[in-house]
């Protein structure tokens, strides 16, 4: 009787045996596709529209500078503006499109036309100044975009900044994939809709990360490589050269945090 049961516990340990191996074999071999759907969803072509976005190993893109330094801290205006933009990126403030008496929200609120002025005056300018001037200059060509100026908040909307970039900045491509983009670069995203600041970083495919606030969680994303993202209808460079003195205003009181 002992030996009937040995022999049978033993011709019967194979037969269990090799359907497991199997069965493990099969869950390793799921969990690994798994994986690597998921690695290539979330940084091989980005990651959805409205979320943070992955940065796949930023690299700074090959130094870009202007001859002007604005505020004469030794750093150019194209290094000093984008540098402005992520200092409002790493602070996170708050999204907030709330109208403010005086125009400026608090340091620890903002929307995406913040990080634009908020990063001039990191480089000497004062772009509400600049842009109250210049409405109050040229009110026909903001017609389109403001039916009555209002300087507590013109300079917070998106269309009013895309009216006056286009007319004093260099007009540069909207194709995505061009190779015209650098640090400091302003981008407009459907005329009226978004704006953000293009950074001297980059993801693995050479596309250039941007520095804006739509709320998301990370403000210095590669938007451009998001599946769904806001077509850009506008970029531009600014060159204070083009621009009338009249126009051109310093920025005068503390730098924003």
């Amino acid at each position: 009787m002992m030996q009937h049961s040995t022999r049978v516990t033993t011709t019967s340990r194979p037969k269990r045996g090799k359907p497991i191996l199997v069965s493990v074999l099969a869950i390793l071999g799921v969990t690994m596709l798994v994986a690597g759907v998921f690695l290539w969803v979330f940084h091989g072509s980005g990651s959805p529209a409205g979320t943070g976005g992955s940065i796949a190993s930023p690299a700074p893109s090959p130094t870009f500078t202007s001859k002007v330094d604005a505020n004469g801290n030794g750093v150019d205006d194209y290094t000093d503006i984008m540098r402005g933009a992520r200092k409002d990126a790493e602070a996170m403030p708050a999204y907030d499109t709330g109208y403010y008496q005086g125009g400026y929200p608090p340091s620890d609120r903002g929307a995406c036309t913040d990080v634009v002025w908020r990063a001039f005056a990191n480089a000497g300018y004062d772009l509400k100044a600049m842009v109250d001037a210049d409405i109050a200059a040229r009110p026909q060509a903001y017609s389109r975009v403001i039916s009555k100026p209002d300087p507590n908040i013109d300079f917070r909307r998106t269309g009013v900044l895309d009216v006056f970039f286009a007319t004093y900045g260099v007009n540069l491509g909207t194709d995505i994939h061009g190779d015209d983009w650098e640090q400091g670069d302003i981008v407009v995203f459907e005329h009226n809709r978004h704006i953000g600041v293009v950074s001297d970083r980059r993801d693995r495919q050479g596309m250039p990360l941007i520095i804006h606030n739509m709320g998301q969680k990370q403000r210095e994303n590669d938007y451009f490589a998001f599946r769904k993202h806001m077509a850009v209808t506008g970029h531009y460079r600014f060159d204070v050269s083009h621009i009338p003195p009249s126009v051109v205003k310093p920025w005068s009181g503390p730098l924003p945090r």
